[in-house]
């Protein structure tokens, strides 16, 4: 087993985390404040590989990969979590276009995404709910030569910052209810809905989408009807989840240096707080759960690149980066201790933002029952 990255994902690393650390922070103030995604960023990271990195040379991107995927997930989130929120649901949109797309669907779609003339969204959650799939309300119906939507997404990261959208909608009864649509924001009918306040993740765009008699060709029908819970399973679970994970990743790298600079830089007693036992014992726990995060996020990447599946691995990785974020960001609260809740410090944000992870790309409680049953499964 080579835990070895290649030559090519370190210098990725190194790329993007230079890159991120200067054209970034210059946008987060205003991200904090108004909630914005940035949208300036979108071709300079375009050009620099990262809207397109899972996607295939042929349509524009970089093809690299899940693994590099969540290393340059990982380096963006270090920076600004928001950053990395945006862009891995922009790839599970390509993902799907790229997996379930037909070529022409792929040549139409993919080259404009990946090169970052807009950004992506894959959509499944309906008001009455995320997790219950089978309990979706938006419908989609055949008439002539077009498909007609009603219905209404909400909590979509991207939904006022995009243009193309993978619509996962009813189309029947029974296994084969679901069908997913390719959606063009500018389609008759189609109208983008409120603009959520979050408490974290602020400059990741989170909103709703409305379709009222919405009209969809019949040919942006992606793969076939029946299809929507294959496309909307495998987009979570190969992508939203380890995004996701990759998500808490960034914001564990940043708990550990925020804090490892405030210990060493603080005294108290005479002596940097870093010397203090217990404040030792709260860094040793961020360095634990980054460790382990990371572990957990880069098999399920290099999985991916395989083609294994990832059920549990994906809710493993995601569950326990996400909730280890929360944990570690407080833990730096803690050493910071009064510090750790003015907004002039980093850690009180990335609290914030580690708390919106929690329920994105799947609920921690859906997780444990993804691998309650590997648990049974592995023992039988």
């Amino acid at each position: 087993m080579d835990f070895k990255l290649s030559d090519r994902e370190e210098l990725l690393r190194k790329s993007i985390r230079e890159w991120a650390e200067k054209e970034i922070p210059p946008y987060m103030e205003a991200m904090e404040e108004t909630g914005e995604f940035p949208v300036e960023l979108i071709k300079p990271m375009a050009d620099m590989g990262i809207n397109g990195v899972v996607t295939p040379q042929e349509y524009g991107g970089t093809g690299m990969g899940h693994l590099a995927r969540v290393i340059v997930l990982e380096e963006l989130g270090r920076v600004c979590p928001a950053i990395p929120m945006s862009m891995q649901v922009h790839h599970m949109c390509t993902y799907a276009l790229d997996v379930f797309g037909n070529d022409e669907q792929k040549k139409k779609y993919l080259p404009g995404l990946a090169q970052g003339e807009t950004l992506g969204v894959l959509a499944v959650t309906d008001p009455s709910g995320g997790s219950d799939l089978a309990g979706m309300q938006t419908s989609a119906k055949l008439e002539g030569d077009k498909y007609i939507l009603n219905g209404r997404k909400c909590f979509i990261t991207n939904a006022h910052v995009s243009d193309t959208w993978v619509i996962i909608a009813k189309t029947g009864e029974g296994r084969k209810a679901l069908s997913a649509f390719i959606v063009e924001k500018d389609f008759p009918g189609v109208k983008l809905g409120r603009k959520e306040d979050k408490v974290g993740l602020r400059g990741a765009n989170t909103g709703e989408l409305v379709f009222q008699d919405a009209e969809v060709p019949a040919e942006n029908l992606l793969g076939q009807e029946g299809d929507g819970m294959t496309i909307a399973l495998r987009g979570i679970v190969e992508c939203g989840r380890p995004g996701m994970a990759s998500v808490g990743l960034g914001i564990l790298n940043a708990s550990l240096e925020e804090a490892v600079k405030f210990a060493n830089e603080r005294t108290a007693y005479g002596q940097p707080i870093s010397r203090l036992q217990q404040i030792q014992v709260h860094l040793a726990g961020i360095y634990s759960d980054l460790e382990l995060a990371r572990l957990a996020a880069y098999r399920v990447g290099w999985m991916v690149d395989q083609g294994m599946r990832v059920d549990a691995e994906s809710a493993l990785a995601k569950s326990f980066a996400c909730e280890a974020a929360v944990r570690s960001a407080r833990r730096a609260i803690e050493i910071h201790g009064s510090y750790g809740i003015m907004k002039e410090y980093a850690v009180q944000r990335l609290l914030r933002d580690a708390v919106v992870t929690i329920p994105a790309g799947g609920t921690s409680e859906i997780a444990k029952i993804v691998l309650g049953r590997a648990a049974l499964s592995a023992a039988s």
